[in-house]
């Protein structure tokens, strides 16, 4: 099965969003994560109707910040991204007549539901201001490097 990165790739683009004072284009996004713009338009279509992001037409238009980061947990992340399925694992079957098929599926779905439940508290303890406040100064120094200085001072 193939794995779903969009949430760790979606939770850089907007680390990245909140450093920098002017808007990102989907082609420097998607050169950033080394796919297609198209699919960047895509992806960030949940985070724009979540009221996260906006993006702006024309001559230096571009993707843009709506929200601080303090006010985003990483839940709402993931729910923005249509919550993607976490497990390959999965029932048996649809409507299995066997009683010992039943208590396999229900024992899985028990326990794929607690992980679930956990997974999700622990993305709403955290927020994406969060990611960055353990490294926070040496963020700023390496963004002033690569942007020249060009860093929103609102940042949060």
């Amino acid at each position: 099965m193939r794995t779903d990165s969009r949430l760790p790739r979606v939770l850089h683009v907007l680390l990245h969003l909140d450093q920098l004072d002017e808007p990102v284009t989907s082609e420097r996004i998607g050169e950033m994560l080394n796919t297609n713009p198209s699919l960047v338009r895509r992806t960030m279509a949940g985070l724009r109707e979540a009221g996260f992001v906006r993006a702006t037409k024309g001559h230096g238009g571009g993707w843009i910040l709506l929200r601080k980061l303090t006010e985003i947990t990483l839940a709402d992340v993931y729910s923005a991204l249509g919550s993607p399925e976490l497990f390959a694992v999965g029932r048996s079957g649809d409507a299995p007549h066997c009683l010992l098929e039943r208590s396999a599926n229900q024992a899985t779905s028990a326990a794929l539901e607690a992980a679930r439940a956990t997974f999700r508290a622990e993305l709403e303890r955290t927020t994406v201001a969060d990611l960055v406040a353990p490294h926070a100064e040496v963020i700023r120094e390496h963004q002033k490097k690569i942007t020249g200085g060009k860093r929103r001072e609102n940042a949060g």
